[in-house]
């Protein structure tokens, strides 16, 4: 039975093709490799009938390539630098580093700064990928929970869902209820009562977690309600006048500076909520380096505070 193309592009018949580019001639590549010429001319035949292509041009004393074979060297080169690439990567996840870092976000945290830290921390080279999902209220949580990431930014924890988890305080977000200066509620008497907030439509950020599990923020009964999938796009809403809601004043700050929001009293109490990040419970093992790496920047004050800082154009 013929060996296929698959038996025979091996890494070491893939080096063999490279060496016969470099030195031009079967003879040299032969002694390069350490083969007698016949052994070397007959497995670069056998692999040229596997792919039924002729790989070099013997008409010459100097063996060049055909275009087929130009085409397979271009890949011999670049599937042996991901060989090599996947040894260096195996080594260096058996010595602790996660062959994969998830990292989920939830929409409040500043995405620039989350984008700061990936480029300062792949900038160590690790052997770990990064994978980044962009989440909204209980669906950051439900992400670590479920193991579909291994880190999570920006989770509001309960007593509930803290037994199996670890986790740090990011801060405290406050909240400001606010609308665009041509919406019918800015030139309302204050404080805005639930009664009339509940006229006017709202702008609700829709919970990433599946369907019939999540959860709704400052929402009242029978209001018309705008949905959208994460908070900035809430705050573009607002600044259009869809809808009225509540803004972290750290986002909406900038827009009542300039006029293009006005923030309104509202009879409810203010809200106040603790942001965390928080990790699974490795229950006795030690936390990967790629981890462990990620969870000494956002213990830092600084990093804490960039993060609830979303960074806006007004």
């Amino acid at each position: 039975m013929a060996a296929s193309s698959r038996d025979l592009l091996t890494p070491d018949a893939l080096s063999m093709l490279l060496a016969i580019e470099e030195t031009g001639s079967f003879a040299a590549a032969a002694r390069q490799r350490g083969l007698v010429p016949s052994a070397l001319t007959y497995r670069i035949r056998q692999i040229e009938d596997a792919l039924d292509v002729l790989l070099f041009d013997r008409s010459s004393r100097q063996a060049k390539p055909t275009e087929a074979g130009k085409e397979l060297l271009r890949e011999a080169k670049r599937l042996l630098q991901d060989v090599d690439a996947l040894a260096n990567r195996v080594k260096r996840v058996a010595t602790g580093w996660e062959s994969v870092l998830t990292v989920a976000v939830d929409s409040i945290i500043s995405r620039s700064v989350v984008m700061e830290i990936c480029d300062a921390f792949l900038a160590l080279n690790p052997p770990t990928r990064m994978r980044i999902r962009y989440e909204t209220l209980s669906g950051t949580l439900a992400a670590l929970k479920s193991g579909q990431a291994d880190l999570a930014i920006g989770v509001f924890l309960t007593a509930s869902s803290q037994p199996e988890l670890l986790h740090e305080s990011l801060g405290q977000i406050a909240f400001v209820y606010a609308v665009a200066p041509h919406h019918p509620l800015a030139t309302a008497p204050e404080p805005l009562s639930d009664a009339v907030i509940q006229q006017h439509r709202a702008v609700a950020v829709a919970d990433s977690v599946p369907r019939g599990e999540g959860v709704t923020i400052g929402l009242l009964g029978g209001q018309d309600v705008l949905t959208v999938p994460d908070m900035p796009t809430k705050l573009e809403a607002q600044l259009r006048g869809l809808g009225g809601g509540f803004l972290p004043e750290s986002m909406a700050k900038p827009y009542l500076e300039s006029g293009r929001l006005v923030a309104k009293k509202v009879s409810r109490v203010q809200r106040i909520s603790q942001v965390e990040f928080a990790w699974r419970n490795p229950h006795g093992k030690s936390l990967g380096h790629a981890l462990s790496w990620w969870l000494s920047q956002l213990s830092q004050d600084r990093t804490k505070q960039a993060l609830l800082q979303p960074h806006h154009r007004v």
